[in-house]
């Protein structure tokens, strides 16, 4: 029974990020859990910033990396009870966010707004005019016009002809399916 990981968000001490990070990889090694705990990121930015010399002149510039989140670090995993108990004991690490009973992971959306996985571009077999059914949502079942795709926010326009009326209504990609 092959379970689904999905990304949680774990609060560590601010400065130990990269270590909690490697201890908790080092301890997935060690026990053999690599399809249960299948990644672990501190997600970095590289900055350039100007250096100076102890006159307080500019000599130049150097790249840095920034960490994107202080404080956090992000687990693919697959969330059982030896799985959090492993994370949450790993020394820095000062617990999951959310609420403290049972962890909430990250959706496809967040995951994608916060950089942490490049998520697939979506495939889709409809176009801007195409004639689409609604496959999901309160308006399930019904058909309608496609106006305009966003495949960046995975976002899809259509107009819904109902009561004599046309109705504009954004909806996820994966809501529509092509007639």
């Amino acid at each position: 029974m092959a379970e689904q990981a999905y990304w949680y968000v774990v609060h560590t001490y601010s400065g130990y990020e990269n270590k909690v990070a490697q201890d908790l990889m080092t301890m997935v090694e060690n026990r053999r859990l690599q399809d249960m705990i299948c990644d672990v990121k501190v997600p970095t930015e590289t900055a350039v910033e100007d250096v100076f010399d102890k006159q307080g002149n500019k000599i130049g510039e150097k790249e840095v990396q920034h960490k994107v989140y202080p404080g956090y670090v992000f687990v693919k995993m697959v969330m059982t009870d030896r799985t959090w108990y492993i994370v949450r004991n790993t020394r820095g690490c000062t617990g999951f966010v959310g609420p403290a009973s049972k962890p909430e992971p990250l959706s496809e959306e967040e995951v994608a707004k916060l950089g942490v996985e490049m998520v697939a571009e979506p495939s889709i077999d409809y176009a801007v005019g195409d004639t689409v059914e609604i496959t999901a949502g309160p308006m399930e079942g019904s058909v309608a016009t496609v106006e305009e795709i966003d495949k960046s926010a995975r976002k899809v326009k259509v107009k819904i002809t109902m009561f004599g009326r046309e109705i504009p209504a954004e909806l996820e990609l994966y809501q529509v399916k092509l007639l």
